[in-house]
């Protein structure tokens, strides 16, 4: 593992005040827990069910986009969040699966390797952190309090928390204001983003703050293709290459 910092390095021999950290295929490792909730769903609705790795390729959106895309899969169309069902075929369905998912969302998902390091390695350099996910916020409160690992945080920022805007759909990555809320919340000055996906990218983008792509999380296009200021294949090298920006 690499030297993730002294313990009592000056903050101002770093070059950012908080970090923020994108949630799954980022700081946590969720997908088998995830494709549980998405087939437990498609089950009720007389799908076949997918192979759970496949969920990897449709985290980022959120758990609604998750199931519409592996509905859409099966149904051989579009249709955006329906699924390409009628009525309220799929809005019954995504409660089916959020319910599972509240019960279930901590079996098997897990921090990866030096996620707890590092958080606490930036800590200690007096930076603080702060959680930014498509994820519900409860869900990721739920998550990070199952595994002991929500103290750190000076805030969670989910896929709901910042509300709707006037299309009435939740103010979540892409758009810039989670970003903004957190830089907020953890008091201002600069600000860095870390990230797995072109939702985080995007996001980062908009809000003016630097992106370091996760290459070993679920991304949607080649890691080098994502538009980060940095690509990392493993927790431990993000400080390294926060200093290097």
């Amino acid at each position: 593992m690499k030297n993730l910092g002294a313990p009592n390095a000056a903050m101002a021999d770093f070059p950012f005040d908080a970090v923020g950290f994108d949630l799954d295929g980022t700081l946590l490792d969720t997908f088998q827990d995830l494709g549980a909730a998405v087939n437990h769903a498609l089950k009720i609705g007389g799908f076949a069910p997918v192979p759970v790795g496949t969920s990897k390729d449709l985290i980022g959106g959120g758990a609604k986009m998750m199931l519409a895309q592996a509905v859409e899969a099966q149904k051989g169309v579009g249709g955006g969040f329906e699924g390409g069902l009628e009525g309220g075929e799929f809005r019954a369905l995504y409660k089916v699966m959020l319910k599972y998912y509240a019960e279930h969302n901590a079996v098997h998902s897990a921090p990866y390797p030096h996620a707890r390091e590092v958080v606490a390695a930036l800590k200690s350099r007096g930076v603080k952190v702060a959680v930014v996910t498509n994820k519900f916020e409860e869900f990721a409160r739920s998550i990070l309090t199952q595994l002991d690992f929500i103290a750190p945080f000076e805030t969670v920022i989910g896929g709901d928390s910042m509300g709707k805007g006037a299309d009435g759909k939740f103010l979540s990555k892409p758009h810039p204001e989670p970003i903004f809320e957190a830089q907020k919340r953890c008091g201002g000055g600069s600000f860095a983003f870390v990230g797995d996906s072109t939702y985080d990218v995007k996001a980062a983008r908009a809000a003016g703050v630097p992106v370091i792509a996760a290459a070993y999380g679920y991304c949607d296009l080649p890691p080098h293709e994502l538009g980060g200021d940095a690509v990392i294949d493993s927790l431990d090298a993000l400080i390294a290459a926060l200093e290097a920006l």
